[in-house]
């Protein structure tokens, strides 16, 4: 039985998570295991870190989760992966956009083509399994044509309903680079397989996740980049002038919204869901930096750098039809998702210089 009280499709069957051991694949496969699913991981445990999420999911739930350890573009692998499993969570990506700069062929073969492999597997193999995609932000490109005002300290709309809201998914797409291609394209044949082949599938257009489980680089993963700098005492480098807003989103919330797309798959099939903090839940990279200190009870040091190709001085989802349609609860209030965060890291040992008198106050503070 789930959280809202409403039960999970009964069957025998495994459940497929695609990037398994990733930050909110490895927290997905957790909740999922707990009640009581076998689970399968699809992963290459290409980035940093990942390997310890495997050990931890195969140490808590012996027997219950398998670790298929291939690239999401090898055909036979995902062809075997996706039989006969009853649902798959497909995370498995090309996840920076510095990274689809140096090498676009690499982040189009991850991100494109492994989705189209991976839809054409469910299609040959599970064709009744929904598929619920993890999709981006990106997808809005840059934003370039909001008009916006600095409203203490940081980017926001000038328009006071479009502040009060967010982005909509109505809002026109516009990729902007190799990354925002890849996973936009992604994102459209997901939603094009359920038009055209009648499989069951939804996109969830995320913004910033955190939480535990994630090992954050200056590259990926903001909010715990920042944290476990600072805990280590290291600079950390801000691209821009630090006033961009992003709204973020406690990773146990998003694993709460992939699992009711999954059990609402009749609802939202064919259709994209913007996930995030929303307005609520919106902070500029100042602004999280100010807690970070106020957490770690020191200053920080910070270096500023050039804007990134593509970045967005401002991107809050407009989160209304994923709660209307997935009946989701309030989030997580960001500063108590980032002391939770900040919690796990200290316990973990990540970010091991930090002083002894910081981790005291992180326990004092939360």
């Amino acid at each position: 039985m789930s959280a809202d009280g409403s039960a999970f499709p009964r069957s025998l069957r495994p459940v497929l998570v695609t990037g398994g051991a990733g930050f909110i694949g490895s927290n997905l496969a957790d909740r999922l295991a707990r009640e009581g699913h076998e689970v399968r991981l699809l992963d290459s445990l290409a980035r940093p870190g990942v390997e310890r999420n495997a050990a931890w999911l195969e140490a808590r739930h012996p027997g219950r989760v398998t670790l298929i350890e291939a690239d999401i573009r090898d055909e036979a692998a995902v062809a075997a992966a996706v039989a006969e499993v009853q649902a798959v969570f497909h995370l498995a990506a090309q996840v920076a956009v510095t990274s689809s700069l140096a090498d676009p062929r690499a982040d189009f073969g991850v991100n494109l083509a492994g989705t189209v492999t991976l839809l054409e597997a469910v299609r040959a193999r599970s064709p009744e399994a929904p598929v619920i995609f993890a999709s981006t932000n990106k997808v809005y490109g840059d934003l370039g044509d909001l008009a916006l005002s600095d409203i203490e300290g940081a980017w926001k709309p000038t328009d006071e309903i479009l502040r009060a809201r967010g982005i909509a998914e109505d809002g026109p797409l516009d990729f902007h680079t190799p990354y925002g291609c890849s996973k936009g394209a992604a994102d459209q044949y997901v939603l094009d397989y359920a038009r055209s082949f009648g499989l069951q599938a939804c996109v969830m257009r995320m913004s910033c996740i955190y939480g535990a489980r994630q090992f954050g680089t200056e590259d990926q993963g903001w909010v715990a980049h920042f944290l476990i700098r600072a805990l280590e005492g290291a600079p950390i480098a801000i691209f821009g002038d630090g006033r961009q807003v992003r709204d973020i989103l406690y990773v146990d919330d998003a694993v709460e919204a992939y699992l009711r797309a999954w059990r609402r798959i009749d609802r939202v099939s064919g259709r994209p869901l913007n996930l995030g903090g929303g307005p609520a839940n919106a902070v500029s990279l100042l602004q999280l930096l100010g807690h970070v200190e106020a957490l770690t009870g020191r200053p920080a040091e910070v270096t500023f750098h050039d804007w990134r190709a593509g970045d967005q001085l401002y991107y809050v989802s407009d989160t209304r039809r994923a709660l209307r349609e997935l009946e989701l609860p309030i989030p997580v209030g960001w500063r108590t998702g980032v002391g939770r965060l900040a919690d796990w890291l200290v316990a973990e040992g990540i970010g091991a210089a930090v002083r002894q008198d910081a981790a005291l106050r992180l326990s004092g503070v939360l």
